[in-house]
């Protein structure tokens, strides 16, 4: 699985623009990780990549923001903080994890897939060390759902978050400043 990850902030083009072309190249999933947005603002730009999704068969996955992912009838990525508000969910949803502790817990509550991190290191993190593939393959072994790696990753260092026995991985950097997301899907798909 390759999920694409969102960070306007890091874009050069036009954030929509940018999200056509990348749900043209076909990822697994588009995760719409704008959290400096309000709930308001964020259920409008939602409303909007999810025609983008829907045009291009990709799944959006929501982040955060729960009552838009029930809105939109959608995943929803969570923190691990907010794991006891899944009780109630009517849509799948996984969550982001950062041991091996929270993801057994998140397992346990019922999350859909994990995305463990931060694996390599990362401008978004400049300041906490990466967990490592050791990490992720521990994590991978100790659940039975999927888990995607997040953090660092590249076309160049993607094989290596497969061999842990991960489900696959998420990329936010390089697919929001690519020029060219249908070559990048491709030599990402070769891997998978």
């Amino acid at each position: 699985m390759i999920f694409c990850v969102t960070n306007r902030s890091l874009c050069k083009a036009d954030f929509l623009q940018q999200l056509r072309r990348i749900a043209g190249a076909k990822p697994d999933a588009i995760v719409l990780r704008e959290k400096m947005l309000s709930e308001d603002a964020y259920m409008q730009m939602a409303e909007q990549v999810f025609s983008i999704c829907q045009e291009n068969q990709v799944q959006l996955i929501c982040n955060t923001f729960i009552r838009v992912a029930e809105r939109l009838a959608v995943p929803v990525q969570i923190p691990f903080s907010t794991l006891s508000q899944t009780d109630s969910l009517s849509v799948p949803f996984g969550v982001s994890v950062h041991s091996m502790e929270e993801a057994i817990r998140a397992e346990q509550a019922g999350a859909a897939f994990l995305i463990a991190g931060h694996i390599f290191a990362t401008a978004c993190k400049p300041d906490l060390p990466p967990r490592g593939l050791l990490f992720l393959q521990e994590i991978c072994q100790a659940v039975s759902i999927p888990v995607l790696g997040i953090g660092g990753i590249h076309v160049q260092n993607a094989a290596s978050i497969l061999q842990t026995g991960a489900a696959g991985f998420c990329i936010m950097s390089d697919f929001m400043q690519t020029d060219a997301p249908e070559w990048m899907m491709q030599q990402l798909r070769k891997l998978c």
